[in-house]
């Protein structure tokens, strides 16, 4: 909560220093047309998102690439609009994949190849926006964003460093400690860790998974010049692309906060003027995003909803 509240003061902070009016002034450029075609895209977007945890799933026939894909809105609905971290979203779409009669092994361990793939993903997408950045960080005006730029690289690199190296030491610990407490769990924790190791040992698999989170973060700031175009903002891709590296950076860095509430604002705010992207505007994409999120979001919830209720009545006539 004390986050949320940091994050939320954070966000009024960057409405407020740049005039609310303006913002929304900005924001009504898009359009409803504008607007509904941009969530569109954005749900499109979460296609290869699911087709790399599907890969990273072997055994899996490609028909459940929908399955895959709803895990994958879900566990973002989740994390965007209820007061979770990320972990939240990543408990209930495991959920609803066991709920579909897919192993628990299987989707533990295709959870762990994917996470990892993806922040391997982030990582590059996220090398290529600094390196598109480079001119830009040589000059005065940019100075006081580096730490924050390469502060938040670098903690991003070490975390995906330290998943790599430990995640496999840590199922061997978590595995001796359900064998001394929990027997029956112990299986499930070998299997656990066997499955996983096959999951690696069939490299086209994971190189699968990196490709297709790679394509996912591409696609995803893709979607952010694709509003700004329909607000009639004329920026090149590359910086949009570039700005959007940062912004999914300072996000991933900033997991602890529900929605990363404020920190986007902060982020947008600070760094948009930088690639000639008036403040006001780049605050205004902030909000198209975060009302994509509600409309995407809540029906999302809704329907997971409702299988959890259809769920529980089963169980009860059983």
């Amino acid at each position: 909560m004390l986050a949320t509240l940091v994050g939320l003061a954070a966000a009024v902070w960057a409405f407020g220093s740049t005039g609310f009016a303006n913002v929304l002034e900005a924001t009504a450029r898009i359009g409803s047309g504008g607007f509904v075609l941009f969530c569109l895209y954005s749900l499109a977007s979460f296609v290869p998102l699911g087709a790399a945890w599907l890969a990273a799933a072997p055994g899996e026939p490609g028909s459940r690439l929908c399955l895959f894909t709803w895990a994958r809105v879900l566990r973002e609905a989740v994390a965007d609009l209820l007061p979770f971290s990320q972990i939240g979203g990543i408990v209930v779409g495991t959920r609803s994949l066991m709920q579909k009669g897919i192993a628990p092994t299987r989707i533990y361990a295709s959870l762990v190849v994917d996470m990892t793939t993806e922040m391997a993903a982030q990582l590059v997408f996220t090398l290529f926006g600094l390196a598109l950045m480079a001119s830009i960080l040589m000059g005065h005006d940019a100075a006081a964003l580096r730490p924050l730029i390469l502060g938040g690289t670098g903690i991003m690199i070490a975390v995906m460093a330290s998943f790599f190296i430990a995640q496999r030491p840590a199922l061997a610990l978590a595995e001796r400690i359900a064998g001394h407490f929990l027997p029956g769990a112990a299986g499930t924790m070998a299997g656990l860790l066997e499955t996983l190791r096959a999951t690696y040992a069939d490299r086209s698999r994971v190189i699968a998974a990196f490709g297709f989170n790679l394509l996912g973060w591409i696609a995803s700031a893709f979607g952010a010049w694709l509003a700004l175009h329909m607000m009639d903002v004329r920026i090149s891709v590359w910086s949009v692309l570039s700005l959007e590296s940062l912004i999914f950076t300072l996000r991933s860095v900033a997991f602890a906060i529900p929605a990363a509430i404020g920190v986007q604002e902060a982020a947008y705010a600070l760094a948009a003027p930088l690639f000639g992207l008036p403040a006001e505007t780049a605050l205004a994409l902030s909000l198209v995003k975060r009302a994509r999120e509600l409309i995407i979001g809540l029906p999302t919830l809704l329907l997971w909803q409702a299988q959890e209720a259809k769920a529980v009545v089963a169980a009860r006539l059983r």
